[in-house]
């Protein structure tokens, strides 16, 4: 995976396929994301 940032936009890719599809996310919603990865099920950190 590849992450890539510009102003007001996070793209994400996949290296190994570099010309599919990109994904875009807005800086909030990445911050949401990747925060979401560190919680356990409950909410909590894990």
């Amino acid at each position: 995976m590849e992450v890539g940032r510009a102003p007001g936009v996070v793209s994400v890719r996949d290296s190994k396929a570099p010309r599919s599809a990109t994904l875009a996310f807005t800086p909030r919603h990445w911050s949401t994301f990747l925060g979401s990865l560190t919680r356990s099920e409950t909410g909590r950190p894990a």
